[in-house]
């Protein structure tokens, strides 16, 4: 697998590129309110155009966009890191449409884990819960994967630690995803994944 025709890159050039349009070219709209608004998680909330918003008012698309918004240059370029560092490991192991399911699934968990579990005006942004779905991915592999498997559930435990502690933090969908993700890779396990070497 090359890095620059792999799922992992395409998705780390999107969701920047997302989020630098969102920040720096204000001008951009839809429906009467900017980019990141419109992409965001949110369950229902009354927004500055005066309208109700959100996955609960019809807004579905909102479960899967909000991997492409971020709060800060410094929460995306944390989650862009980490998800190179497990989301090539990752792709390499299961190949691209396995990946991709992965991917969709703990998305899935993790925006739903959100929605049920927070405020419904607490708006979530961030790709972290799909990126907690490869942890999940990891964990059901187990030692099949060719990564030092105490580390990984090391590395996991710290980020779920971080997660209750920080304050903002939407630790509901990094468990969401976290569950999605081990739920995909179980119902990936009645096929062997195709192993790729590095």
């Amino acid at each position: 697998m090359k890095l620059k025709n792999s799922l992992t890159t395409n998705l780390i050039v999107v969701i920047s590129g997302f989020f630098i349009i969102a920040n720096y070219v204000p001008k951009i709209t839809w429906g009467g309110l900017g980019l990141q608004d419109n992409l965001l998680l949110i369950n229902k909330a009354i927004f500055s155009d005066g309208r109700i918003h959100g996955v609960f008012a019809g807004e579905w698309w909102r479960v899967f966009t909000v991997v492409l918004t971020h709060a800060s240059w410094i929460h995306l370029g944390m989650n862009m890191l980490v998800l190179f560092q497990l989301g090539t490991i990752v792709e390499r192991f299961y190949g691209l449409t396995r990946y991709a399911f992965i991917l969709l699934i703990s998305t899935v968990g993790a925006s739903f884990a959100s929605l049920w579990l927070d405020p419904s005006n607490q708006p979530s942004v961030g790709a972290s819960g799909m990126i907690f779905g490869l942890f999940g991915a990891m964990v059901i592999a187990g030692k099949r994967m060719p990564v030092q498997y105490g580390q990984v559930l090391g590395y996991l435990a710290l980020n779920l630690v971080i997660g209750f502690t920080i304050p903002n933090v939407d630790w509901h969908a990094h468990v969401g995803g976290l569950i999605g993700g081990g739920l995909a890779a179980l119902l990936l396990r009645a096929r062997t994944p195709r192993q790729h070497t590095y």
